[in-house]
């Protein structure tokens, strides 16, 4: 395939590094963001030297569409992937959350996605050609006791991209939507608590044992990033077992994603029929 620009954000670790790599590894250019791209240069030393370009990028501050912009525009003017990756979890009660942390993690997860897909657009729009791919998770497709904050955001861009897909596909932009379950990344090691603590009484509660479940964890994940990569690759470049899912916006991920979704469908569906004569039961008389 002929060679593309990539950009992604939050390279500085997890499936943002590896992506970085494996695009750079198959004759693609990349403009690989960071918060703090020496430490991320340090780190993943193999994204210079496969001739990477280390952007700095703080996607939650109100210049980061023009940054992003100017990146675009230095590097020819060309855009053909970018694949939102830059997130945290939030994990504890909504009582316990303050409205600043949940802020920040707007910010972050779906603030900062928008201004990066739209500094990206109307460089894909005048090309007639691109593709968004937006990180999700299974968090952001069934919600769970302690993810309250972190799967509001995740919905947020579940929303945003099924709106997204529908607005740009007169453009021939394609939009994709992963959503993973859990992998082996640092994801679990770096997620953030309320300042706040857990109020007392939600100890022995459901969520208190997901807190635990999820500290106890780290690196048994059941996923294999550098498989998931490769997914997502070939998803993209329409290869491999992406062959023929052009039409499709959902890439779920993983041995645990799979049924869970399954699952809330199941779910869904048995709520719809029993509530089926209430919700018909609405029309305007005659």
């Amino acid at each position: 395939m002929p060679q593309q620009v990539w950009l992604i954000t939050g390279a500085s670790s997890g499936f943002g590094a590896l992506l970085a790599e494996h695009a750079l590894k198959a004759g693609h250019s990349v403009i690989a963001t960071a918060r703090n791209p020496t430490k991320a240069a340090q780190d993943y030393p193999q994204i210079a030297s496969l001739g990477g370009k280390w952007l700095q990028l703080d996607v939650t501050s109100k210049t980061a569409k023009e940054e992003v912009e100017k990146s675009i525009n230095d590097n020819g003017g060309n855009i053909d992937v970018v694949i939102n990756n830059a997130g945290y979890g939030l994990l504890g009660s909504i009582e316990d959350i303050s409205e600043d942390e949940l802020d920040t993690q707007f910010q972050t997860n779906v603030y900062g996605l928008v201004r990066v897909t739209k500094a990206a657009l109307p460089f894909m729009r005048a090309q007639r050609s691109g593709t968004i791919v937006n990180l999700s998770s299974i968090a952001g497709f069934a919600a769970g006791p302690s993810g309250g904050a972190y799967s509001m955001s995740k919905f947020a861009v579940e929303a945003l991209s099924e709106s997204l897909s529908l607005e740009l596909s007169p453009f021939n932009i394609r939009v994709l939507l992963v959503e993973p379950g859990a992998f082996r990344t640092k994801f679990l090691g770096s997620h953030k608590l309320p300042a706040a603590g857990l109020t007392k009484d939600y100890e022995g509660t459901p969520l208190a044992n997901i807190l635990a479940m999820f500290d106890s964890m780290a690196g048994k994940q059941p996923g294999d990033p550098v498989k998931a990569v490769q997914r997502i690759m070939e998803v993209i470049q329409s290869q491999g077992l992406g062959q023929g899912k052009e039409h499709l916006l959902r890439l779920p991920l993983g041995t645990d994603c799979f049924p869970r979704m399954l699952a809330k469908l199941d779910s869904v569906r048995q709520n719809l029929e029993e509530m089926r004569e209430i919700a018909l039961s609405t029309a305007v008389d005659g």
